[in-house]
């Protein structure tokens, strides 16, 4: 199948251009940002790490290895691409044992940064942010086109769309959750059944998303909205020509938020004109969802749009060079589709 994410519309126009990332590993930097600090003791290893043409997954089964423990004992917050260099921290549960050697770890493409003692195991999600630092190359498009593109996403952000990387190569893993839910795979791993309704999750969110930014709702309230606290879980509804909530909208001070399917759970349901404009949108999927009720997801709530923290800038001939900070659970593919076509 074609790629999920190839006809999502663009918050500001489309790309000024185009250019190639990733021509090797170092144009695509991430520094991942905990949020916390090693408490120094603790039945706990924060293994702090600089990785380069390594997935997550890898890193974490080499560390297992290492520490004679099972896989189930070493954690992460969040996954990181395989063709960059990233830094990232993995907790290692060790209760009443010494630490191994850490450098055992090492080589070329793998660096043991810092290694301390916490009191408590990483959980997937558990992180502040990321930073990036992306190179890309071969430039070819409108200068002045660009920079109004950064100065619109600097300013107001853009749509939170979960990136292509979460649907697999193809979108395989929308298919394997079709043949999962029509009963055609009896069984499989928990994880990679995870994955695949994570990805069912995934393409009816960015659904939702995609009628909101073309019709410009997505940074726009409609009555019954959800909302959600910058850098905060709380929610709260909101009410009919709320001129204040207007305006924390417009100062990033709180988010519009759209629907994580599955069973009904904690999380708030949307009113009103919201609650039309999703169920029409989803009301087609209906199968889907009931697979993902099935299967036991609790249904969830996650901003439409993401901001793009101090965002800086530079191109020199035809390479194009950007800093930049996302919160947890962004993709930086999807700020960059705003900009060029890669």
């Amino acid at each position: 199948m074609p790629d999920p994410t190839a006809d999502l519309p663009f918050a500001w126009g489309g790309p000024a251009g185009s250019g190639v990332l990733r021509s090797s590993p170092e144009d695509f930097q991430v520094d991942e940002d905990l949020g916390l600090e090693p408490s120094g003791s603790g039945e706990h290893v924060l293994l702090k790490i600089r990785k380069r043409n390594l997935n997550t997954a890898e890193v974490a089964m080499h560390i297992a290895r290492v520490a004679a423990v099972h896989a189930r004992d070493v954690s992460y917050a969040g996954l990181k691409d395989r063709v960059a260099v990233t830094t990232q921290t993995f907790s290692v549960h060790l209760p009443g044992k010494e630490d191994p050697d850490w450098r055992a770890l090492e080589g070329d493409n793998l660096q043991v940064l810092d290694a301390q003692r916490h009191h408590r195991k990483l959980r997937r999600g558990t992180l502040r942010g990321n930073a990036f630092k992306l190179r890309i190359r071969d430039f070819s498009g409108d200068p002045e086109l660009l920079e109004e593109r950064l100065q619109q996403i600097a300013a107001r952000g853009v749509p939170n769309y979960f990136g292509s990387q979460r649907f697999g190569r193809e979108g395989n893993n929308l298919q394997q959750a079709a043949a999962l839910f029509a009963g055609e795979i009896k069984k499989v791993r928990r994880d990679k059944r995870g994955i695949w309704l994570s990805a069912v999750r995934s393409w009816l969110f960015n659904k939702v998303v995609a009628t909101r930014v073309a019709d410009g709702s997505w940074n726009r309230l409609l009555v019954g909205d959800v909302m959600q606290l910058a850098g905060g879980r709380g929610q709260f509804m909101a009410g009919d020509n709320d001129a204040e909530l207007s305006t924390r909208l417009e100062k990033q001070g709180v988010h519009i938020t759209g629907p994580l399917c599955g069973k009904p759970g904690r999380a708030l349901q949307p009113a009103g004109l919201a609650a039309g404009l999703e169920r029409r949108m989803l009301e087609e999927h209906q199968v889907w969802i009931d697979g993902l009720k099935r299967f036991g997801l609790e249904a969830d709530r996650r901003a439409l749009r993401t901001i793009v923290s101090e965002l800086q800038w530079q191109l020199e001939k035809d390479v194009l060079e950007l800093r930049f900070g996302l919160a947890s659970g962004s993709y930086a593919t999807v700020v960059i589709r705003e900009l060029l076509r890669l």
